[in-house]
Parts: structure tokens; C-alpha cells; sequence
């Protein structure tokens, strides 16, 4: 069964609709306010193409909302937006509460698996808050997981509702790390999108000309990144194509597969190799965050 869904902005359960309350984040981070400056209409506002910027910004909303002590991540790595990746997770529920009675599964009793879960913890921490999942946690870079680690040990509430597990293999993504007793509701996974350093330099390029209408032909990422974060062999088409071919060995195991997927051209692709890995339903959950658009592919073999 297909199944496209519309949504239209953020999620209506995201907590982060609007203007940020700067106000509010500097008391919960004071050294925020280093970087706040009001813009042309008098509000204000920060340099969003500004990497220290965004990430005292992120920070700040994780202490705020997300019942965090500390948080930190190595320099150069990935600080995502919470925005969006909070909205990732409230469809995602909404998916399971599909097959829950139309109620959102909460507790512990729910098992998430995040496949690349980075330095930053970033699903684990949302998703322990905003639903009490527990998750388990893939990732294939060593200093990503020692980071990821340390944020579980400094924030009491997440002990033994988060677990890592390293993958050896790069170019594999279930294969060794979904164990013979696991079950879960749900994976998800934010996929290196590009096939190349080069092609992920420009893609940083065209960000910064939008946001501060500059050309610069060394591009700080605003929001950082590893190589293992941002590129891998075949871009999106080649991983999302591995995590199907792979998904199909452990399809008892997981309830819904579910993936970001940058190029809405890319779908029609990955829907012919879902018919052919013999799914029984795939959904595409359309996102939208200011003039960012992006979707969800979810499939499962069991639903």
C-alpha cells in the first residue's frame, strides 16, 4: 500500500512554531546573547550562516525544552537544527500511533533505533523527552560515539534509556548492529545526502548565498559536519538503495522503516525498489520548515 501525506509547515505539536524567544533562550544560556544583534526591522535576531551561532542557538533549546544539563559537541561536527529534526520524530509518532490504537506509544516500552546517531545524540535526546523512547544508537565514526557517550553520562535522565553501538562496516547499515533479540517500533535515519566532498561544498555554497546573499569559495557549514555525516559513495540514492536492499533481512525486526529524503525527484526510484523488496505498505510524509522542504520514506514489512 502508497500512501502520500501532506504536511503543511511544522508539525502542529512542535513546540518551536514562530519566532525563537531569544529573551527567554539568553536567560537559559547567557553567553547567547553574544551574538544576538537586531536586524533591519528592528527585531532581534542572529547570523544563521554563522556556525558559533547556530550552535549556542541549538544549545540553548536543548537546555530549555529538552531537560538537559549539558550538552556539547566536538568542533566540526554536525549541529543539527531542533526545529526539524523535533518534527521528524512527531511524525514518526503519529505513524506508530497508527497501530496503537491511534495513540502514541509512550514509555520505555517503545524502542527506537537511530542509524547515525552522531555526536550530537540529537534523536535520543528529543525523543527520550518528548515521548520517554528508548533508543539504540548506531554510528560508525569512534569520536562521534565517545561524544554521543559522554552526553548520555552527563544528563542523569537519559542512563539506561539510550544505547550505542558501534558499525564497523561503513558501507553497511543493519548488518551487525540489529542483534538476533531486537525488536523495534521504528528506525530512523538523517542519510549523508551527497556523493562528494566537492558536491557537498557546493551545496554549502548555495546555502550561504541564500541566507547572507554571498559567494565564498571556502564555505564554513553553518551547521558543521564530518565527511561520514555529509557524503558517502552513491549520495542518497546510493545508501537510502542500501538501506532497503539491507532492510529486507531484518523485516521482523523493525515495525516501520523510515528515512529523510533530501530530493523529492529521488522518490519514484526508491518506491520501484520498495515494490520490488516485496514491502507491505510505504508512506512518503511530506515536511516543511520556513522554505526548507523535505520528506519522510517510511515502509514496513509487518503493518
Amino acid at each position: 500500500m502508497k500512501s502520500k501525506e501532506k504536511g503543511v509547515g511544522l508539525h502542529p505539536r512542535n513546540i518551536h512554531q514562530g519566532r525563537y524567544d531569544l529573551d527567554a533562550l539568553v536567560k537559559t544560556l547567557p553567553e547567547l546573547s553574544q551574538i544576538i544583534f537586531e536586524n533591519d526591522y528592528g527585531q532581534q535576531s542572529l547570523d544563521f550562516a554563522n556556525p558559533i551561532a547556530v550552535k549556542l542557538l541549538n544549545k540553548a533549546l536543548l537546555l530549555q525544552y529538552y531537560e538537559l544539563s549539558y550538552w556539547d559537541i566536538p568542533k566540526g561536527y554536525l549541529c543539527p537544527p531542533i526545529p526539524g529534526r523535533a518534527d521528524y520524530l512527531h511524525h514518526v509518532a503519529d505513524l506508530l500511533a497508527r497501530d496503537h490504537g491511534k495513540k502514541i506509544p509512550l514509555g520505555e516500552g517503545t524502542q527506537i533505533l537511530d542509524l547515525g546517531v552522531g555526536a550530537n545524540l540529537i534523536y535520543p535526546i528529543l525523543g527520550t523527552s518528548l515521548f520517554g523512547w528508548n533508543f539504540v544508537g548506531t554510528e560508525i565514526d569512534h569520536k562521534a560515539l565517545s561524544n554521543a557517550a559522554a552526553l548520555i553520562a552527563a544528563n542523569p535522565r537519559m542512563e539506561g534509556k539510550v544505547s550505542l553501538r558501534f558499525q564497523a562496516d561503513a558501507q553497511r547499515i543493519f548488518e551487525s548492529v540489529v542483534e538476533a533479540e531486537d525488536f523495534f517500533e521504528a528506525c530512523i535515519c538523517n542519510p549523508p545526502f551527497h556523493e562528494s566532498a566537492e558536491v557537498a561544498r557546493q551545496g554549502s555554497k548555495r546555502k550561504i548565498k541564500n541566507l547572507k546573499g554571498l559567494t565564498t569559495a571556502n564555505p564554513v557549514l553553518n551547521f558543521g559536519g564530518q565527511a561520514t555525516e555529509l557524503w558517502t559513495v552513491g549520495g542518497e540514492i546510493g545508501f537510502i538503495g542500501r538501506m532497503i536492499q539491507e532492510s529486507v533481512a531484518v523485516q521482523t525486526q523493525v515495525g516501520w522503516f523510515t528515512v529523510l529524503v533530501s530530493k523529492g525527484t529521488h522518490l519514484s526510484y526508491f518506491q520501484g525498489q520498495l515494490e520490488k523488496a516485496g514491502v507491505k505498505s510505504q508512506r512518503v510524509i511530506e515536511m516543511g520548515q520556513g522554505n526548507k522542504r523535505s520528506r519522510i520514506l517510511a515502509w514496513s514489512f509487518l503493518r
